[in-house]
């Protein structure tokens, strides 16, 4: 965003902190103090009334963020909470129990880490495994950390340690209050038989299935109340968090057509040697353009070009499609441009032409010294050269002497291969990841070179061992403009952005405003507190989530937002607070459900009689037979999975009708013929088993059951 816009804001923001302090200070000067030292600002949460601190909780946070591929903050925020509940409530659980997780229980956990038990620098003399090594490796990392400055790598180093026993802690807990659930869940080989017989039992039956489908939706009418009537029945099922829908108009801000053009002028006028007036000299001075520049550097910071000096040869592939023929048809000091490349407009001059390989295979020998990147050497760097040396002396005509010395010498991945390398591209080879004194040794040399070069890593011995065909590459000094809206264009985009705010405000309907002014509405609905995204929007939008929870907030409010590509124009569309679900948030989940009840109200009016072929000529249809089906696979033929309908066949006796079974794709009335017995087993280990593991698995759910047990209070929505 341009500088006026954050001056408009930072105005208004200004303005009301001063006001704040004057009227706090008229009114009761202790009053913003109290404000800042309330019960609540240090805690961020409660679990059944005890606290969970904010100093606790945002060092958890940064050890998450400091530990983890760039998390979100959400993300790190989230896992922070959950351990700090989850250890409330496993502490508590334990205490009840009599139980504690103690700090030798903590360190058993720790030395049986594999990183401690597998590693040689945790053996003794004997090889052994050494605890008290691992006590002074924690003592050194602690003692790295004192005085340390956050985001250090001594400070990182210690809070991963600190988040590592932290989490052993945990999940010692929960294993603990876990192992003490599954120890009291059992099933004798009763339970077993029962379940295998009552699975395994084929059943015959007859029935009579009138389907749902045959009643006409027209015919069925909800009303409301039977919404709210169903949520309430099944409460459990709806229950809802505080979620926030709004609808938001996105104004991106680009370059206007003015704007490109005065750019890419602008990149043109840099061609030629031009007059300035110097305030310095107090005259005209001579400014080199970029046809007459010999130092690329110097010229691209002189110009202040937006995209640095690249120094590499460029292949015709690697240079985009619109101007590479241009550029290869150029001779050694032509000007090519100016031209669009991926948001710049940019003006190129062909510095240098040579032929060179697209890829090479290559072997090294490293001889590292004293103060080389990644080096644990005390070698001085003049005794790594005469080795370095020596060994080209050695090897530079026998490659099978190359490859003893390279597996000989050599700790890097390519240890055991003989030195190898393998085939490195160009484009690897000249990027940031790679050294550019070995990258250049590669491309600047012949298939067989040897040769010693050195790098920040120490001396290396390097072979070419094969290339690619040589071709023709390019070095171009480029100079780069983005393509960015003027001060102009962003204050046009702002206007129409604070005037469609400013009517829907006063009254204006957002949908027909929308559609008259040719504007995309989009909605964002469901919210949550701690949301940090917005669907349709790009990156963090953290603040329209805020403004949307703001309680003094009510529906049709409006808003504009600053965003990285422009400006948002927010409506507060629904509230929905914490609780049973509100009918329009899961009124098409219902919906079948309520429909299919009062149908099979409907055909159980039709499904009369006293036998299955009366009930089927009243219905209208006919008498089925389900032949050897069984819970274990509870499918009707011609119907599709019935698993209650199976049931009460496998349930039945023997000619006895059963009327009017609501079933999934309708109403069934059954009448079994003859039930086939599960082979008996000689031993019903294996039944029970399955019953207990089933009662096991249902173990991983204690977690989130002790969660709804107790009382919690979330507070981190007030402040991040």
């Amino acid at each position: 965003m341009a500088i006026l816009s954050k001056i408009r804001e930072r105005s208004v923001f200004l303005i009301l902190i001063i006001g704040l302090a004057l009227l706090a200070f008229v009114l009761d000067p202790s009053s913003i103090q109290s404000f800042f030292q309330g019960n609540k600002v240090n805690v961020v949460g409660e679990v059944n009334g005890e606290t969970i601190s904010r100093e606790d909780f945002a060092n958890l946070v940064e050890g998450y963020k400091a530990n983890s591929r760039n998390p979100s903050n959400q993300q790190a925020q989230n896992d922070a909470w959950n351990k700090l509940v989850g250890d409330k409530i496993y502490d508590d659980q334990l205490e009840k129990a009599g139980i504690v997780v103690g700090e030798e229980d903590v360190w058993q956990a720790i030395i049986a880490i594999p990183f401690f038990k597998t590693n040689p620098a945790f053996q003794n003399e004997a090889g052994l495994f050494d605890q008290e090594k691992v006590k002074e490796y924690v003592a050194n990392l602690k003692d790295d950390a004192i005085g340390s400055i956050p985001g250090s790598q001594e400070y990182n180093v210690w809070q991963s340690w600190l988040e590592t026993e932290a989490d052993l802690r945990q999940n010692l807990k929960k294993s603990t209050y876990e192992g003490l659930v599954t120890a009291g869940l059992s099933a004798t080989l009763k339970e077993g038989e029962r379940a295998y017989t009552f699975d395994n039992n084929k059943v015959t039956s007859k029935y009579v299935y009138v389907p749902y489908s045959s009643i006409s939706d027209s015919l069925i009418t909800i009303a409301n109340s039977e919404y709210v009537a169903y949520i309430d029945k099944h409460a459990s099922e709806f229950q809802v968090e505080e979620s926030r829908d709004i609808n938001y108009v996105s104004f991106n801000v680009v370059a206007s057509e003015e704007d490109r053009v005065a750019i890419k002028q602008e990149v043109a006028n840099y061609i030629e040697d031009r007059e300035e007036y110097s305030n310095a000299a107090k005259t005209n001075i001579t400014v080199q353009g970029l046809r007459n520049a010999t130092e690329a550097s110097v010229f691209l910071e002189e110009a202040k070009s937006d995209l640095p000096n690249d120094s590499r040869f460029l292949f015709k592939n690697y240079i985009a499609t619109e101007i590479a023929d241009e550029i290869f048809n150029a001779n050694l000091g032509d000007i090519v441009g100016p031209y669009e490349d991926r948001g710049f407009f940019k003006v190129s001059k062909v510095n240098a032409v040579k032929q060179m390989p697209d890829s090479v295979k290559s072997r090294h020998i490293l001889i590292s010294f004293e103060g080389a990147t990644r080096s644990a050497t005390t070698v001085t760097k003049e005794a790594a050269k005469k080795t370095a040396d020596s060994i080209y002396n050695l090897v530079r005509r026998s490659s099978s002497k190359f490859i003893e010395i390279a597996d000989e010498v050599n700790t890097d991945g390519t240890k055991g291969k003989g030195g190898d390398i393998g085939w490195i591209s160009s484009a690897q080879a000249f990027s940031p990841n790679f050294d550019v004194d070995f990258a250049n040794y590669l491309f600047d040399n012949k298939k067989g070179a040897v040769g010693v070069v050195e790098t920040k890593f120490g001396f290396h011995i390097i072979k070419i061992d094969d290339q690619t065909t040589y071709k023709k590459a390019v070095q171009l000094i480029t100079l780069a403009r983005e393509i960015t809206p003027s001060v102009e264009t962003e204050n046009k985009f702002y206007l129409e952005a604070e005037i469609f705010a400013s009517d829907v405000d006063s009254g204006a309907d957002v949908f027909e405003l929308t559609k008259a002014k040719d504007y995309k509405l989009a909605p964002a609905i469901g919210l949550k507190i701690l949301d940090e995204n917005v669907p349709g929007l790009i990156g963090n939008q953290r603040q329209i989530v805020n403004w949307a929870f703001n309680v003094e907030n009510d529906l049709g409010t409006v808003k504009r937002f600053d965003v990285d590509n422009g400006y948002v124009v927010a409506v507060l569309s629904g509230k929905t607070p914490k609780g049973s679900a509100p009918v329009s948030k899961v009124q098409a989940r219902i919906r079948p459900i309520l429909m299919n009840e009062k149908k099979a109200e409907l055909i159980k009016e039709k499904m009369k009689g006293s036998s299955l072929d009366e009930i089927a000529k009243n219905a209208g249809t006919n008498v089925k037979v389900a032949s050897k089906v069984s819970l274990a696979s509870p499918t009707l033929s011609g119907v599709g999975s019935e698993p209650a309908v199976v049931g009460a066949m496998s349930s039945a006796a023997v000619g006895v009708l059963h009327k009017n079974i609501a079933g999934v794709k309708g109403v069934f009335s059954i009448e079994v013929s003859s039930i086939e017995a599960a082979p008996e087993l000689p031993n019903y280990g294996v039944a029970r088993a399955k019953v207990y593991n089933a009662l096991r698995g249902r173990s991983a759910q204690i977690g989130e059951a002790l969660k709804d047990a107790y009382e919690i209070e979330d507070y981190r929505g007030s402040m991040y």
